[in-house]
């Protein structure tokens, strides 16, 4: 068996009495004591940096410690080899808890404040999935515990969820009707404060299109080529002067992840990869239709032709008032991050790299006020999105990160590598522990958080994903 393993097997097998009593203070006390196991499984993940459906090491690690506790493992589920189900106990109700393990391509970072990439991994753990996944891991565990302690009655899921950066690997899950018996689920992600907040999503469509051509010399016989990426850069054009006429929430990003070998070799084939993303799905639909319109233009445009393959979708997130106020309750009890003399130091160099108006080091000990009226759809996507719309759903943020700091950011891999992170991923671990002790032990709760997602829901709902019968598209980042 590995350390890694051994020393949560150790920190694990603490007394039962620690949770005689059923008391929440019992619950943070347990993640305390066992702070220093999970800090080892997360800097393990974040050393890994594997990209979306190729976290072999991050997965198995997260496997293997959530088996030693006593889950029963379900692996490789919804023909995604990295992905997972650990399963404790039988019966209702049963409460969900989701982790995610992808780390980004092309943001290598060491754990510095300065800008310093690791010659041994071209990822990094941009997004905090690393945190993400292992706050998940001890707030199940540390669940688990209360629940054999007390002998509280329901079952407890936490989800092994790869490929989350693109990947949609949660849709798979959804359509393989994994969530379909769930109570609620609870999830939450890094970022530089603590807050729950009853917003949405942007929805998300994105595939990649290959133009292919005819090569020849780009000199000697041009005429007898026809350039691929002539193709690209006629689509791409098109649909920059289509963002003109498109919603103003909509949003179109693409790269072109092939452009051709040679400059005096006209290219056979390129490639470019688009993603489309609005605050409602019907809005991405109407749209990623037009860009594919712009694409067969661009081929039949310039003598080639074109495929393409939809590699991801995701729908807006679907809020729930009930599940986030009784989150935020456990967030005020919980507290946010404060900083050290020297972790201050690190967060006002970081500051210094990072574009815009500064934000103060304190804000990460704050917690965000729960507004309802504010919410708003975001400015990201998530595939947490479809589980919403199969089951009540809730998260959170926490400050993981330096104050200001944006995601996908090598500044945010750095953070992440240190104290701070870590800091921030025991404040998540806790809200969730105790948010789920309310689910095991409110029935009443758990009915408004139903009825409300019914509701919003709307009469007559069915879930279709965004990228059909298609299987999980396990070679994305090749």
């Amino acid at each position: 068996m590995k350390k890694s393993v051994l020393l949560a097997t150790a920190a694990l097998a603490l007394p039962a009495v620690l949770f005689a009593q059923k008391t929440k203070p019992e619950i943070t006390a347990q993640i305390d004591a066992t702070k220093k196991t999970y800090d080892e499984i997360a800097l393990k993940i974040w050393g890994y940096a594997e990209i979306g459906y190729k976290e072999t090491q991050s997965s198995g690690l997260l496997q293997s410690t959530l088996k030693a506790a006593g889950f029963s493992i379900q692996a490789g589920v919804a023909d995604m080899p990295t992905a997972f189900v650990a399963t404790y106990g039988s019966g209702s109700p049963v409460i969900g808890i989701l982790a995610e393990f992808d780390a980004l391509p092309g943001v290598s970072q060491t754990a510095d404040p300065e800008k310093k990439p690791r010659p041994e991994v071209n990822a990094g753990h941009a997004c905090g999935h690393h945190l993400f996944g292992t706050a998940s891991t001890h707030a199940a565990i540390t669940l688990k515990n209360w629940m054999q302690a007390t002998g509280q009655k329901g079952t407890l899921r936490l989800y092994g969820t790869p490929a989350e950066e693109g990947g949609s690997g949660k849709i798979y899950m959804v359509r393989a009707g994994l969530f379909n018996d769930v109570d609620a689920v609870l999830h939450w992600h890094a970022g530089d404060r603590n807050a729950v907040r009853l917003n949405s999503s942007l929805a998300n469509k994105s595939g990649k299109f290959r133009f292919r051509g005819v090569a020849a010399h780009a000199a000697a016989s041009p005429e007898r080529g026809r350039s691929a990426l002539d193709g690209v850069e006629a689509m791409d054009h098109m649909v920059n002067m289509m963002r003109e006429h498109v919603p103003d929430s909509t949003r179109i990003h693409y790269v072109i992840t092939k452009g051709g070998e040679a400059p005096n070799v006209v290219p056979a084939f390129a490639e470019v990869y688009y993603y489309v993303r609005s605050p409602n799905r019907e809005t991405v639909v109407d749209v990623w239709d037009r860009v594919t319109k712009a694409a067969q233009g661009a081929a039949m445009g310039t003598g080639t032709t074109v495929d393409w393959e939809i590699t991801g979708g995701v729908y807006e997130l679907l809020p729930n008032e009930a599940l986030a106020r009784a989150m935020h309750a456990n967030l005020e009890t919980v507290g946010g991050v404060p900083y050290t003399d020297e972790e201050k130091s690190f967060a006002a160099k970081i500051g210094k790299t990072l574009f815009g108006k500064p934000t103060a080091v304190e804000t990460a000990a704050l917690i965000m006020p729960f507004d309802p009226k504010s919410a708003s759809s975001g400015g990201g996507s998530t595939d947490v999105s479809d589980v919403s719309w199969t089951t009540p759903t809730v998260g959170l943020n926490a400050a993981t990160w330096v104050p200001g700091t944006p995601a996908h950011s090598w500044q945010a891999v750095a953070a992440g590598g240190t104290t701070i992170g870590l800091k921030g991923m025991i404040v998540a671990a806790k809200t969730i522990a105790l948010t789920g002790v309310d689910l095991f032990t409110q029935p009443e709760l758990l009915k408004k958080a139903k009825a409300e997602f019914e509701q919003r829901r709307g009469p007559g709902f069915k879930y279709e994903s965004m990228v059909g019968n298609r299987k999980p598209p396990l070679d994305y980042r090749d």
